[in-house]
């Protein structure tokens, strides 16, 4: 505060943005002149609750309990977090920090996805556990605006490449104007980076922060996203973060990373020498809760239509639910020795809300943990063909049936919660059945 005090005074910063992140995952907020927010002592900020409460489309949704015409859609309110505040160096003179969502009274709201994490993460703390995690997302680049995209209903789309580009060096350097600048200045912003690769389809993209505690990942995370798409805005450029753009690439992935550590020592609990693979009883017991409760999670990982599309034999992207040393086609993939040891959950897509991802997957652990449930062994060979192994579920209806059947998720989240956002997928599948696709016309128009 001090510094930002001295930053203003001297006409470094003259807005500060209070943001919070919405269920979908974006953040929603107000621009303060750093005077008021200076004068009020960054206090918190009244805002109208249905921003919890509504679609993509920012629509009224009817029916959820906390956010209503019933209730007259009220306010609630934006406390700051002063530990996430930081320099934005894509902005002009600009700051910003995010905020935790409570009621005016200063009750936390228990449905606000920083919320669902933070208590996620106060269930390992009572263990004396902490989470250390980190997220690959991935990303196409475009050589168009947002505005040239849209206008053309997002056909014929201008892809940074038109060759499959993986690791490729000569093409990165194409990109390297946009690709640099995000590099650069998220390092700036504080968010540390540690390199960025091309991926596997033309256009496609990955640049990858480094690991830290779980909410501060988070927090870099949706900073990372929203800056990506600023700064492709500022110089002409298009990105896109769905999961699966088109069927013949390969979808965008949140692969998440995590590893836990003893609060007090600071030891790496998933490790341990005498173990089989140096995986701890604590490490066993965790992934194979992350996996028996994948089925109710998967709605966190994959919120919308679109994201089970990316579900598909072949393209990297997970169908069945095991487990494996380093082998991309199982769903939950064993990696690093000692200290590093961790475990990659690939079922996320770039479309998912980090918190409540990463809330899902915590509480899926714990819960292994609780039970004290028995890993099975790892999986050897191509997982994509494995009919004895579950599937993860592939469609959007399917895994909000697992949630709704969920006693896990009731107990970790709040029955209130699982509700709010079983209503929340409900209606974003009620949205996409009532809509009228190009593939039906195309498909029916004459020859039906």
């Amino acid at each position: 505060m001090e510094e930002l005090r001295q930053a203003v005074a001297e006409g470094a910063i003259d807005t500060v943005i209070v943001a919070m992140t919405d269920m979908q995952g974006r953040l929603i907020g107000k621009r303060l002149t750093a005077r008021f927010f200076l004068e009020t002592g960054a206090g918190q900020q009244l805002f109208c609750d249905y921003f919890l409460a509504t679609d993509m489309e920012m629509t009224l949704v009817p029916g959820y309990e906390a956010a209503s015409w019933a209730r007259g859609y009220g306010d609630f309110a934006l406390v700051p977090d002063l530990s996430t505040l930081r320099a934005i160096p894509w902005l002009p003179r600009t700051a910003m920090l995010l905020a935790d969502v409570a009621t005016p009274a200063g009750v936390a709201l228990d449905h606000s996805p920083r919320q669902m994490l933070r208590r996620q993460l106060g269930r390992l703390a009572d263990l004396g556990l902490a989470a250390d995690m980190a997220a690959e997302l991935e990303f196409y680049l475009f050589n168009e605006t947002f505005e040239e995209a849209r206008a053309h209903r997002y056909e014929a789309l201008k892809f940074s490449s038109w060759y499959p580009e993986d690791g490729h060096i000569f093409q990165t350097s194409k990109d390297e104007p946009y690709i640099r600048a995000i590099r650069n200045l998220m390092e700036a912003a504080d968010i540390p980076v540690e390199g960025s690769k091309a991926e596997c389809s033309p256009g496609q993209q990955e640049i990858n922060l480094q690991y830290a505690e779980a909410l501060e990942t988070c927090d870099r995370l949706v900073l990372y996203k929203n800056g990506c798409k600023e700064i492709a805005h500022q110089i002409g450029k298009s990105v896109s973060f769905m999961a699966k753009l088109d069927q013949g690439l390969a979808g965008n992935s949140c692969h998440i990373h995590i590893s836990l550590r003893d609060i007090g020592s600071g030891k790496a609990a998933f490790h341990d020498a005498g173990r089989p693979g140096g995986m701890s009883d604590t490490f066993r017991h965790f992934l194979a809760g992350a996996i028996a409760h994948a089925p109710a999670a998967t709605f966190f990982y994959a919120p919308n239509v679109n994201s089970y599309k990316r579900f598909s034999a072949g393209t990297f992207a997970p169908t069945r639910l095991a487990w494996s040393v380093d082998n991309r086609t199982t769903a939950y993939r064993v990696l690093g020795q000692g200290r590093s040891l961790r475990f990659e959950c690939r079922v996320p897509g770039a479309d998912a809300n980090p918190y409540l991802a990463f809330a899902a997957l915590i509480a899926s652990g714990l819960q292994g943990m609780e039970d004290r449930l028995e890993l099975a062994d790892a999986f050897v060979g191509d997982a994509y063909g494995a009919d004895e192994v579950p599937r993860i579920p592939g469609a959007l209806h399917r895994a909000l049936d697992h949630l709704e059947a969920s006693s896990v998720f009731r107990h970790a989240f709040g029955e209130d919660v699982v509700a709010h956002y079983l209503h929340c997928g409900r209606w974003e599948l009620g949205a996409f059945e009532g809509a009228v696709t190009d593939w039906e016309k195309i498909r029916l128009f004459e020859r039906c």
